[in-house]
C-alpha cells in the first residue's frame, strides 16, 4: 500500500554531492516515481504474487541553504494508485472501493519538512538532520491503491561520506542511519530504523553514477503470519501497522547541464517480511538557484 517517498536532501543525487551548499543557494526538484508492486513478502519471507498494484507519484521539493552549514527543505508527493491484480481482492480484507473497480485513486500524500546541519564538510562529511512528516489531508489508508499510511512521524538521521582519494578523487562512499518516531495506533508501536550504504563515482565532470543498499526494520508492528491480526480493529488497521522489514538495492545516474540537472534511478525490493515485492523507477529535474545577499 502507498508510495515510497523520495527522501528529502538526498534521493535524487549521489550522497557525496548532497551535504553542503553555500549560503543563499538552493534548488527546486520535480520528480516522477513509478512503483510496480508485484506481490507481497509474507511473514516467513515467502513471495506471494497476490495483491499487485501500481503507484505513480509526482514529487516536488524545495531546498535552501540559510548558512554554509544550515539548510532546510520541504516536499510533497502527489500519488496515483491502482489495484492491477487480475484476481479480485480477498473478501475478508478491508479494501478501498477503487480496489474493487480497479480505478485510479489519486491525491496529495504526506508533507515533509526537514532541516540539516553540516558538522563536518569536505573530503569527509557528517550531517545530522531532522524531518517532520504530516499527512496532507484525511486520505484512506487501507487497501492496495491507498495513497500512504496516514501516520505523522518525526525522523532523526545521521549521514556521512568519505572521498577515497587514495584510490581516485572521483570515488566516494557514504552511509546513513535514521530512526523514525511514528504515531501509535491501537497502542501498537510502529517506529522504524533505516540504514544505508552507498558509493558514487564521477564518470565525467557532468556525469555521476551511484549505487545504494537500504535496510528497513520496524520496531513493533503486526505480523500477519504470527497471528497478530486477531481482532476486527487490527484487521482494519493492519495495512499501515505491519512489521515491514525489507532490503532494497539500486542505483542511478545524474547529468549536469548548465542550468539544471537531470537524473534517473532504479530501486529493487530484494527481500523482506510483511512487506511489498516490486521495483521503483525515479526520474526528474533539479534547478539550482542563488539568492544574492
Amino acid at each position: 500500500m502507498g508510495a515510497l517517498s523520495l527522501a528529502l536532501f538526498g534521493a535524487v543525487r549521489p550522497a557525496s554531492a548532497q551535504a553542503w551548499s553555500p549560503a543563499g543557494t538552493g534548488s527546486l526538484t520535480l520528480a516522477v516515481q513509478r512503483i510496480d508492486h508485484t506481490g507481497h513478502r509474507v511473514t516467513d519471507g515467502t513471495l506471494s504474487v497476490d495483491g499487485q498494484s501500481l503507484n505513480v507519484s509526482i514529487y516536488a521539493q524545495f531546498e535552501y541553504s540559510l548558512t554554509d552549514r544550515l539548510a532546510f527543505a520541504a516536499g510533497l508527493p502527489y500519488v496515483f494508485g491502482k489495484y492491477v491484480d487480475p484476481n479480485p481482492p480477498p473478501p475478508l480484507i478491508p479494501f478501498l472501493p477503487v480496489d474493487q473497480c480497479r480505478c485510479w485513486n489519486s491525491g496529495a500524500q504526506d508533507l515533509e519538512f526537514a532541516t540539516r546541519y553540516n558538522i563536518l564538510h569536505g573530503r569527509f562529511g557528517l550531517t545530522p538532520s531532522i524531518a517532520i512528516v504530516l499527512p496532507s489531508h484525511n486520505y484512506g489508508y487501507g487497501g492496495e491503491a491507498s495513497l500512504g499510511r496516514h501516520l505523522p512521524a518525526v525522523r532523526f538521521a545521521m549521514d556521512a561520506w568519505q572521498h577515497l582519494d587514495m584510490i581516485t578523487p572521483r570515488l566516494a562512499v557514504s552511509g546513513g542511519y535514521a530512526y523514525e518516531l511514528v504515531e501509535r495506533v491501537l497502542g501498537i508501536p510502529n517506529n522504524r530504523s533505516t540504514a544505508s550504504v552507498g558509493a558514487s563515482y564521477l564518470v565525467h565532470r557532468r556525469l555521476s553514477a551511484h549505487g545504494e543498499v537500504i535496510w528497513q526494520r520496524t520496531h513493533g508492528g503486526l505480523r500477519v503470519g504470527a497471528g497478530d491480526v486477531n481482532t476486527p480493529e487490527r484487521l482494519a488497521q493492519h495495512d499501515r501497522l505491519l512489521r515491514d522489514n525489507n532490503m532494497r538495492a539500486g542505483g542511478g545516474v545524474t547529468y549536469s547541464l548548465p542550468r539544471f540537472d537531470v537524473f534517473v534511478s532504479y530501486l529493487a525490493f530484494v527481500n523482506g517480511t510483511d512487506t511489498h515485492a516490486g521495483r521503483a523507477v525515479n526520474a526528474g529535474i533539479t534547478w539550482p538557484f542563488e539568492i544574492h545577499r
